[in-house]
């Protein structure tokens, strides 16, 4: 993911908070009563100096108590208001906050769901998740406070200096001299709180990474006995965190100081002054206590300008941190989906009873033309994952894919449905570019099953109708029969219903890869793209899901990855992909033949189900291919 922002420099808190405009512009209407609201019963503070000026100038110097309970009960009634405006406002703004916080959050939701799986390559889980929850809540409590009383603290302290210079213009001047200072304070300050909010934010995206880790590999962590390293990696981060959040305290600390003392100082100057010019006649005790009252009710509004400031700037990171993922560009939707359907080399519909007719689908197949592919964040120069793949697999035909570690099958297999895009070349569902095929559509005719099967906190049943729009009971029955999962998940404490919990780790590795195979199979889909499907069944099972599995490949066109020679024979012809480039093609019995690589990988997966020690060729056999990596 991205790493901290630049300077703060390149950063305007302004602007970077304005995009939040057209979320606030639907509730703008209250936004705005509510900040007048607030100006009125923040104006209404002041009122009460004036108050205490006519009950010191009047009643307490004519000795009239009534006159005193009078302005004691004015002061009563405008403290009651004040709260009372208060009150209204946070009424005002509760509800419509809480719905733009929902608004943003259901948007970064739908874009996340629509970025493409390179984007999801590159960024941390817990940095997501971060945006989603934590910079999305103080976006929710700026637009609820600080926004708010930057201006409504911003006029009442306007309004107070006017009142003060009222009152006594030369005591008035003795306030107003720490403005300038004050500026200059918290111009430093809002350049220097930027960059530790924005890193501070990072580093709890980091620890959020860290701790959904630890919980989804809960399993490994014990298996390995590896609690102590990652307590001492979490304890690492949270170090870093704590760091940080130090650092952010310390400037709050620091510009809290400068904005509590230089305007206490400012007004004892003008206590002392205000003093000795009543004793001079030159001023009346109430103007003054008038004078000094004014100037504490305005000590709320300046010394919280530190603490808005901050929150000002954390919601502009948090501003930052959502719009850097909305910014990123959505897969685009293809062709027009009236494209998908009829004219010249349309691709026809997905083939209802597929699956007990037996019969092939017409059309001209899948096919690979000069593919090649490279990963977006690949180096300048880096060699291609898939160079110049030429392939077909003919209508009703199942290719197996083969080849070793690292030569690119998984890769080749997630170009079908457009997870990846192809770099060069094309790829053609029966005579049709898939460039050109809405995503919605090519997706309806392609079904996946990948070699790690995931499953989602949701119960049995709706796991694998996941793999068909509007599948009903039935449809669900015929697939778990086909993964061979019927019986499993009849013994299930609530059957299909039953919770299969987060990861579906609940479960065994092969039932999660059978109804995985069933979320596949339930569409009756066109064209099958299967990633490995029976790497975690036993002998036993893998027969009975291979002999389902057979029926349903003779009705569909299928690529089907293959590590073991079972599955390779479930294939009609074989693809040997070695370096990125397709080497040889045809049946199992030609390659073993006439490809020493082909032979050597097979016998090597031979010796392994039998338990052997590797092959017959050993690990320097005849084509024994020397690259590593994943696939």
């Amino acid at each position: 993911m991205p790493e901290e922002d630049a300077s703060a420099e390149d950063r305007s808190v302004v602007r970077s908070l304005l995009r939040l405009w057209p979320y606030v512009r639907p509730v703008r209407t209250r936004l705005f009563v509510a900040a007048f609201v607030a100006v009125v019963a923040s104006c209404l503070s002041l009122v009460i100096p004036l108050v205490l000026k006519w009950i010191v100038d009047g009643p307490v110097s004519a000795r009239d108590p009534g006159g005193v309970w009078r302005g004691a009960l004015f002061l009563l009634l405008l403290g009651i208001a004040e709260a009372l405006l208060f009150g209204l406002r946070r009424w005002l703004v509760a509800r419509p906050l809480a719905g733009v916080e929902a608004a943003m959050r259901g948007d970064l939701f739908r874009h996340l769901q629509r970025l493409p799986v390179s984007f999801h390559d590159r960024w941390e889980s817990g940095q997501l998740l971060s945006r989603a929850t934590t910079d999305l809540s103080l976006l929710r409590m700026f637009l609820a406070f600080p926004l708010t009383f930057l201006f409504v603290n911003g006029v009442t302290v306007l309004v107070g200096c006017a009142v003060l210079l009222a009152q006594d213009w030369a005591l008035g001047l003795v306030l107003l001299v720490p403005v300038v200072p004050l500026i200059v304070v918290c111009s430093l300050f809002e350049t220097r709180y930027s960059v530790v909010a924005r890193r501070a934010q990072d580093q709890v995206g980091d620890l959020t990474t860290l701790v959904e880790e630890s919980v989804l590999g809960i399993r490994v962590i014990k298996g390995f006995g590896r609690y102590r390293s990652q307590a001492a990696a979490f304890g690492s981060l949270a170090r870093r965190v704590r760091r940080t959040e130090l650092g952010k305290a310390r400037l709050l600390a620091g510009i809290w100081s400068v904005i509590t003392v230089v305007p206490e100082l400012a007004i004892g100057c003008a206590l002392v002054l205000g003093t000795l010019r009543v004793a001079d006649g030159e001023l009346s005790a109430g103007t003054l206590v008038a004078f000094l009252s004014t100037a504490l009710a305005l000590r709320w509004p300046v010394e919280s300008l530190g603490f808005l400031l901050a929150m000002s700037q954390e919601a502009a990171t948090a501003t930052e941190r959502f719009f850097e993922v909305m910014d990123e560009k959505e897969e685009d939707e293809g062709g027009p989906a009236a494209g998908a359907a009829g004219g010249p080399g349309a691709v026809t519909g997905a083939v209802t009873g597929a699956g007990e007719s037996g019969e092939a689908p017409e059309g001209d197949g899948l096919r690979f033309e000069a593919v090649s592919f490279r990963y977006p964040d690949a180096p300048p120069g880096a060699p291609a994952v898939l160079d110049r793949i030429d392939l077909r697999v003919r209508p009703g035909e199942t290719m197996a894919l083969v080849g070793a570690t690292g030569s690119g099958k998984t890769t080749l297999t997630a170009l079908v449905p457009r997870l990846y895009e192809v770099s060069g070349g094309r790829i053609l569902l029966d005579g049709r570019d898939i460039a050109t095929l809405p995503r919605e559509r090519l997706r309806e005719l392609v079904s996946v099953a990948f070699e790690e099967p995931t499953l989602f906190s949701a119960s049995v049943g709706e796991n694998v109708l996941m793999g068909a729009a509007g599948a009903d009971e039935a449809e669900l029955g015929r697939a778990l029969g086909v993964a061979q999962a019927a019986g499993f998940v009849r013994r299930l404490p609530q059957g299909a219903a039953t919770q299969v919990g987060e990861q579906g780790l609940s479960l065994s590795g092969g039932q999660r890869q059978r109804l995985a195979l069933a979320r596949a199979v339930v569409g009756r889909p066109r064209f099958l793209v299967l990633d490995d499907p029976l790497s975690a069944l036993d002998v036993h099972t893998e027969a009975l899901v291979e002999a389902a599995l057979r029926e349903v490949l003779r009705g569909t066109t299928a690529l089907v990855v293959a590590h073991r020679p079972s599955t390779v024979l479930l294939a009609d012809r074989v693809a040997l992909l070695s370096r990125g480039r397709i080497a040889a093609v045809g049946t199992h019995q030609e390659l073993l033949r006439r490809s020493p690589e082909y032979a050597w990988l097979m016998s090597g997966a031979t010796a392994r189900e039998r338990g052997g020690p590797g092959g017959s060729h050993g690990t320097d056999g005849p084509g024994s291919p020397r690259e590593g990596g994943e696939r």
